[in-house]
């Protein structure tokens, strides 16, 4: 998958120490991308679109806290 073209952005919930930082690109037609900021160089994830926005919307749910289930 060429991601030369993302736009990475820092997560709003990453850590403001730096140290759990994740960065995700939601520019490209697509795929969403998801890569550690420590390793820009490294391996990232990619999702459907659909499925991406799938786990945002289970995310801000809380459905996906393991203390609730």
């Amino acid at each position: 998958m060429d991601l030369s073209g993302a736009v990475w952005r820092k997560s709003t919930r990453s850590d403001n120490g730096g140290s759990t930082c994740v960065e995700v690109a939601t520019n490209l037609p697509q795929v969403v991308g998801v890569r550690d900021s420590k390793d820009r160089g490294g391996p990232a994830l990619t999702f459907a679109p659909a499925a991406w926005a799938g786990f945002v919307a289970a995310t801000r749910a809380g459905d996906l806290n393991p203390a609730r289930h």
